[in-house]
């Protein structure tokens, strides 16, 4: 994942494991880095004129060598990329740059789980991009993300992360189960739970020492991730303990944490990776970017025996844009990059050395793994699994507190029931508590 928090964005990780260690560790939810800028990126002082790119974690741009082509085509332009590992750091940092009207980069990532934030509270802030590039490369619910109700967008889409289920077919096997990717997507489809049925099933005969899914709390990611209405509605009230997403997501996922069939692991913790490497899980809800983390945690030992499904409901886990304030100095050559960047040749070439998943479709017939992760995984279909996932995920209505929400129902509702034994009653009324104080209730 690209932050350090636990479900928010992170990129699709086709890539070797080399170049995924780089991005997926630099800033998951065990990262120990302060926060501090880095300052990467060639060309400065070559040019006339320096942009500066701000972004957190790993983009894949200087790795791709983005910014170097791009120089090579605009000798008159330097980019210096400053990068911040960890998005509680970086976002409140540009936050306060945007209000003083000064010290932006010329190019500000924005981070999925604070884009509404951006587009309620900052859009003057922000260049109307949406006059500048072409809207129709982008998914229409990407695009709708970053752009206002007057139809102002303030951000480019990059990646996203749309949604599948890796499962271990030698577990399944032995499980008594369907093996076959095709046969298996039909048996869960339309529904999750369908597959938490698929694990109440796994679990009468499961190999000893395996549990159906890693966690409770990633059945309820995936689940609520394919709803419309989640914590806010259409007309931007808060509406979490009402929503019809949340209450089937949190129903799912509260069949499970009562369960046998879940690991009770939390995300991105040790024991979750080393979950990973001792195959103690049969299935996990993963979006296109914890394919690589999947290939990296296993390690030799999983390789060929995990196999990828289409996932019961399209759903979309992660994504970032890049916007351009209206502070930056060089606004003109600013906007010219950012569409150079985001557009769908320059994703395709992200894809390929690091694999995010592009936002924009024109670039899905080009996009191949490489080889050793296709095997990895059975040779599934990959790029078709998660294309066809991304052409189908709803638009989505995002709120200002959508990430602290999320976590409070996740990592603190969920986890009361799933690792402190507490009823779901008990659960959900600990993630009320930490929401109210989020929301100033």
């Amino acid at each position: 994942m690209r932050t350090s928090t636990r479900r928010s964005h992170g990129p699709v990780a086709f890539a070797a494991v080399a170049a995924l260690t780089t991005g997926l560790l630099a800033g998951c939810a065990n990262d120990s880095d302060d926060g501090s800028p880095d300052a990467t990126g060639g060309g400065g002082g070559k040019g006339r004129i320096t942009l500066t790119v701000g972004t957190f974690g790993v983009f894949g741009y200087q790795q791709a060598g983005l910014y170097d082509e791009y120089m090579k085509l605009h000798p008159d332009i330097a980019i210096k990329e400053n990068v911040t590992t960890r998005t509680d750091v970086y976002w409140p940092k540009v936050l306060t740059r945007l209000q003083a009207g000064s010290g932006t980069d010329d190019i500000q990532a924005i981070e999925v789980g604070n884009i509404t934030e951006a587009v309620q509270t900052q859009a003057a802030k922000f260049v109307d991009l949406g006059k500048e590039a072409d809207k129709s490369q982008w998914l229409d619910w990407k695009l709708a993300q970053a752009t206002t109700k007057d139809g102002k967008t303030i951000g480019l889409g990059t990646d996203i992360g749309p949604m599948a289920v890796c499962y271990r077919k030698d577990l399944f096997r032995k499980a008594g189960l369907e093996t076959d990717r095709t046969k298996l997507a039909e048996q869960w489809k339309g529904d999750w739970a369908k597959y938490v049925d698929l694990g109440k099933q796994y679990m009468k005969k499961a190999p000893k020492g395996t549990k159906f899914m890693d966690s409770a709390a990633s059945v309820y990611n995936a689940a609520v991730g394919g709803a419309s209405e989640r914590y806010y509605d259409k007309d931007g009230n808060v509406v979490w303990d009402k929503s019809e997403g949340v209450k089937k997501a949190w129903d799912v996922a509260m069949t499970a944490a009562t369960s046998d069939m879940s690991a009770k692991l939390k995300q991105f913790d040790p024991t979750w990776d080393q979950g990973f490497a001792n195959g103690t899980f049969a299935t996990i809800a993963c979006p296109a970017w914890m394919i690589g983390y999947i290939e990296q945690k296993s390690g030799d030992s999983g390789k060929g025996k995990w196999d990828v499904a289409a996932a019961p409901t399209a759903a979309n886990w992660g994504g970032s844009f890049l916007g351009v304030p209206t502070a930056s100095r060089h606004q003109k050559e600013a906007i010219a990059l950012a569409k150079w960047l985001t557009a769908p040749e320059q994703q395709a070439k992200v894809f390929a050395k690091q694999a995010s998943f592009p936002s924009t479709p024109s670039a899905y017939p080009s996009l191949k793994p490489q080889a050793d992760t296709t095997a990895y995984f059975s040779d599934a279909p990959l790029t078709q699994i998660f294309s066809d996932s991304a052409k189908t995920i709803p638009a989505q209505y995002l709120g200002p507190k959508d990430k602290p929400i999320d976590s409070a129902i996740a990592d603190v509702g969920i986890l009361q029931v799933e690792q402190k034994g507490k009823t779901p009653a008990q659960g959900w009324e600990a993630a009320a508590k930490e929401i109210k104080d989020v929301l100033g209730q």
